[in-house]
């Protein structure tokens, strides 16, 4: 199949590309930001999910979609929700307006903090319940898929670090840990908020479409992330031995408020049971304890290329 990817140029994208085409697929990355490496072998369509002809345009010239773009943030989004609710309301109605249209198959990247108040949480599930609508009304066949946390190499880092708009645990941890500054952590990390290797997640939307694409349309969510759970501060306290283990001095955490838009004392964590409904064993999936080395490994690499530690503040 010719697979249309919305935001394949970003983070969980690139990843979805690449797993198309190792399945045998053709991916066609549908993007507002162009090529941001020349290198990739994918085709590229320029648009915005917004435009509902380009998404229409996008359907045309494919076998069936992945939807991935949005606006994303936690507290980011808060003080100004527009762009969010614009974005991911009328992206994914667009999206499933151009599958309806070409009855191709298709499938949904949902979140796993579907039930807290922030501009993000809000617009995406609601997209979500769009989907069963579709489903059950029109005939459409697209799978839901819940991912937690998705970290693992080439995840953009936020200020003072890199470019990115949007603070992610993995990176913010790691390029503190190796600049040799305190991790900080919003809560003081107590809150269970799972993670998961961005390769399974590739597999899972992947193998997601595939089952669409065979004609089973599930009446569940497909929900990605560890058997095991975990804390924030223990995936902290983790990446920071493995920093040590490296040859980096051990730094301190400094505990944080929760941030807004986070529900405290919750936890965001997955059904892998439903794995198995697109052909995925949960004891299949990439440990933390491998993932996070082999992602700490690639910053260790990638420092001053991907990433910068900050400049040491005058007089110290």
């Amino acid at each position: 199949m010719k697979v249309g990817v919305t935001g394949g140029n970003g983070f969980i994208g690139r990843y979805v590309c690449e797993e198309l085409a190792d399945r045998g697929h053709v991916p066609l990355v549908f993007d507002h930001r162009g090529r941001a490496d020349r290198d990739l072998p994918w085709e590229v369509m320029r648009g915005d999910i917004r435009d509902a002809t380009a998404m229409t345009e996008l359907a045309a010239h494919c076998d069936a979609i992945i939807h991935l773009a949005a606006v994303l943030g936690t507290q980011e989004t808060i003080t100004n929700p527009r762009p969010a609710a614009e974005t991911n309301l009328v992206g994914g109605l667009n999206f499933l307006e151009a599958v309806a249209q070409y009855d191709l198959p298709g499938v949904y990247i949902c979140v796993g903090n579907h039930w807290m108040d922030n501009s993000y949480s809000i617009s995406k599930t609601a997209v979500e319940r769009f989907v069963r609508m579709f489903n059950a009304h029109r005939g459409t066949r697209v799978n839901n898929v819940r991912v937690v946390n998705a970290y693992g190499p080439r995840q953009q880092a936020a200020p003072p670090f890199a470019s990115g708009k949007v603070r992610k645990i993995t990176p913010a941890v790691i390029c503190r840990a190796l600049s040799g500054m305190p991790v900080e952590l919003y809560g003081g990390g107590t809150q269970v908020s799972d993670m998961v290797w961005v390769g399974d997640v590739a597999r899972a939307l992947v193998s997601s479409l595939e089952t669409a694409a065979a004609g089973t349309v599930l009446d569940h969510v497909v929900e990605v992330g560890p058997t095991t759970s975990s804390t924030i501060r223990e995936v902290a306290e983790l990446i920071i031995d493995l920093c040590v283990e490296r040859g980096y001095e051990r730094v301190p955490i400094a505990d944080l408020p929760m941030r807004p838009g986070e529900t405290p004392d919750t936890a965001v964590t997955a059904r892998t049971d439903t794995l198995r409904s697109v052909g995925i064993e949960p004891s299949s999936l990439v440990s933390l304890e491998d993932g996070m080395a082999r992602t700490v490994d690639w910053f260790v690499k990638s420092h001053g290329t991907h990433w910068n530690s900050p400049e040491p503040a005058a007089g110290t």
